[in-house]
């Protein structure tokens, strides 16, 4: 039904919501990059100091990658956190404007061969990556410096409009954007890993109910199975991928080793496996750089907020 009186708040918020991103794609870009470098950097510092639902999350993640961390610390880590993140949104709002020189110098890839190996050998390449720094300058560096094509997945958005910005920008950058709801998505994903084609997937926190169970910096969490899955199905080579900022206008990324398909055992069980494993290789590259770890939101099993029982 629509057009009842308790829809009337929500709809103002999503125009309000759409109309603030696409302000940002369209006057952010046009700012001078030291303006905007500073102007982001002012709009975290006051996002943290207000001490938000967001930032007491974070803070709450970030003591589970830095156990040892004194409250002085988590509060440094989850300042430090705040200013990446709105380096990520910075960065992306201009992204449509830099030319792929900029998009080039913009990264520094380590180890990169085990992709392009990969490829080369047209088995097709699944990158897996955590939230941490601009994994959407890693997709245009893919798109535009390979030059090779790929096909990711997005949640879906509210307002409808602002998926369909998400989508119209990623795809402005080269990458095919499949809807992470429908059922679809699979069956596309797998069809291009056959054809010796790219995918990568953000894969560190699960989106649906199939999730596979990890132990992930001492306690339980769930990541998505498809990686694993798609993997196990097409024959194509698993790689995970870290980010992070170090203080320079470059980012880093890493391209780890694969990781394989187990021998033996059930479909589950190598499930299991590989999902572990990826959940290891993010751990690695997040306790390097806590700070750039944008998970904002509930991840550990321990942390969310229990369901009702169904009669």
């Amino acid at each position: 039904m629509s057009g009842t009186p308790g829809e009337s708040k929500p709809g103002l918020k999503d125009r309000l919501t759409d109309g603030l991103y696409g302000l940002g794609w369209g006057a952010v870009k046009k700012l001078p990059e030291p303006v905007a470098q500073a102007l982001f950097r002012t709009l975290a510092d006051q996002v943290w100091k207000r001490r938000g639902k967001s930032v007491l999350r974070l803070e709450s993640n970030l003591a589970r990658v830095v156990p040892d961390a004194s409250p002085a610390r988590l509060a440094e880590l989850s300042k430090a956190g705040m200013r990446s993140y709105m380096r990520y949104w910075m960065e992306s709002f201009r992204l449509p404007t830099w030319s792929p020189e900029r998009i080039k110098a913009g990264i520094d890839v380590s180890d990169a061969h085990r992709l392009t190996e990969g490829l080369d050998a047209g088995r097709g390449v699944i990158l897996a990556l955590p939230h941490l720094a601009n994994w959407d300058l890693a997709g245009a560096w893919v798109t535009t410096d390979m030059k090779v094509p790929f096909t990711t997945v997005a949640e879906r958005l509210k307002p409808e409009s602002l998926y369909d910005r998400f989508v119209a920008y990623r795809e402005g950058l080269g990458m095919e954007v499949l809807p992470h709801t429908g059922g679809s998505a699979f069956g596309t994903l797998a069809r291009r890993l056959r054809d010796g084609g790219l995918v990568c997937l953000v894969s560190d926190r699960d989106l649906s109910a199939s999730g596979v169970e990890v132990t992930f910096f001492g306690d339980t969490a769930r990541m998505p199975a498809g990686p694993a899955l798609l993997a196990q199905q097409t024959g194509a080579l698993l790689l995970p991928v870290t980010l992070r900022y170090d203080g320079t206008p470059v980012m880093k990324a890493r391209v780890h080793p694969a990781v394989e398909v187990p021998e033996s055992g059930t479909r589950t069980e190598k499930t299991s496996v590989m999902t572990q494993a990826l959940a290891d290789a993010f751990a690695t590259g997040i306790a390097e750089h806590p700070e750039d770890w944008h998970m904002l939101q509930r991840l550990w099993l321990a942390d969310l907020e229990p369901r009702e029982e169904q009669p």
